[in-house]
Formats: C-alpha cells, structure tokens, sequence
C-alpha cells in the first residue's frame, strides 16, 4: 500500500481468477493503476513506478494460478490493457492541460512545452519497457506469456500510443498556429503554469469523474426515483376531478 497499491489484492486476484474473468481482471487493474497516478505528481519517473508496481503483482498473482500457459497469456493480456486503459486517462490529462497552456498563448519556443509533449510523446515507449524490465524477474512460466502479449501488443500498438500521437499532433498545430498568427504570449504569462506543470496535470486527472468508462456506472441509478414520483402526482391531480 506504501505505493499507493494494494498489491496483495490484485496478486490474490490473478492467483485465484480463471480465463473467463478477463474484464473483471482488466478493470480491477484499471482502476487501481488510475488511482495510484491520481495519489501523485504525473511525472514519467511517478508513471513507471506505477506500471512496474502493477505489472509485479499481477505477475506474481499470476505465477499462483493453476491456470494454463494459454490462460495465463489471457489473463496478463487483460492486465496490460489494464494498465493501457490507465494510461490512456494520463495521456488526456495531459492533453487537456496542455490545452489550457495553449490557449493562454503557451509556444513551443518554451522548452517546458517541447519537454511536455515530449513527455507525452514517450509515454508508450516507456509502458513497454517498463513492464518489460518488471517482467524479466517473474518465473520461468510467465516468461513465454508475457513475451507473447507484449509482441503482440508492440505489433498492434497500444490506446496509449494512439492517444499521445493524436495529442502531440494537435497541439503541435495548435500552437504553430498561434504563433504565426501572433497570439503566442510572453515567458512571464505561462511560466508559473508551466513550472506546477505536472501537479497540474495531476489536478486534471483527479477532476476526469467518468474514470475508466464504469465508474460513472453507480450513480446512474438516481434518476430512477424521479418516475416513482410520477403516478402520486397524477393520483392528486385526478382526486379533484371526481369530486
């Protein structure tokens, strides 16, 4: 728990889960990799102690189960896109927070911008390596499956990378734009905004409500009391008629 992750939940989670439990594996990892990069300052050295704090107790939770190679690759399969689906929450933080320096007239003649969207830029790369690193102590069971998803993933790319080439594109325009149409501002307007950059963008990130796509799922049920409501003021309505 020190990291902000309950480890001996997720590692019991694996340890006893079957091949059929997949989105409920996914999600379990979703939810707690989002939630430990919310607990802190969204730097890239904050997101790989996360990835590879997840990866290790998931794998080790894994290398309990009974389960076959091919379950196994299913089921680490599902919590690296755990961690993608996280990911992908951290990368739009950050777009939206780059968004905001832009349209306070931020230019990528500072180079807290560029380092930011480099930042941004270098997210995918450093979700592969760092489950790749964190994979090369799991035992000798988990090699073959863990190979196997992260060749797969490398071939097929990751929401993640999808997300943060989509990001850096637009902005890049974006302020290329404002700067030829000369709306760029001065260090002095941006500096203090770019210097609390990643507790910004950590704000960012604990103001997304909607989660993982299923966390917005529990408040649903409250507008089911409004058509209970409904019969009793027809029923009050309809009394003064008869009389």
């Amino acid at each position: 728990m020190k990291s902000g992750i309950d480890q001996d939940a997720l590692i019991d989670m694996f340890a006893q889960a079957s091949a059929k439990q997949g989105d409920k594996l996914r999600k379990a990892v979703a939810d707690a990799t989002l939630k430990a990069l919310q607990g802190r300052e969204l730097t890239l050295d904050n997101v790989r102690k996360v990835i590879k704090t997840v990866t290790q107790a998931t794998s080790a939770g894994a290398a309990k189960n009974p389960a076959s190679a091919v379950d196994a690759e299913n089921m680490l399969r599902k919590a690296f896109d755990g961690m993608d689906s996280a990911l992908l929450k951290a990368v739009e933080a950050n777009r939206k927070a780059l968004q905001q320096l832009v349209d306070q007239g931020a230019g990528l003649r500072e180079g807290q911008m560029k380092a930011a969207l480099a930042g941004v830029e270098k997210m995918e790369d450093l979700f592969f390596s760092t489950v790749g690193k964190a994979v090369q102590g799991a035992g000798a069971p988990l090699q073959g499956p863990w190979n196997q998803v992260l060749k797969t993933m490398k071939i097929e790319g990751t929401a993640t990378g999808a997300g943060a080439a989509q990001t850096v594109e637009q902005l890049m325009a974006q302020a290329q734009d404002a700067l030829r149409k000369g709306r760029a501002s001065g260090l002095r307007a941006t500096q203090a905004l770019m210097d609390s950059y990643a507790a910004m963008v950590s704000g960012v990130l604990i103001g997304m409500s909607e989660g993982l796509g299923g966390a917005s799922a529990p408040a649903k049920p409250a507008p089911s009391a409004a058509p209970a409501k409904a019969p009793a003021k027809k029923a009050t309505r309809a009394a003064p008629r008869k009389s």
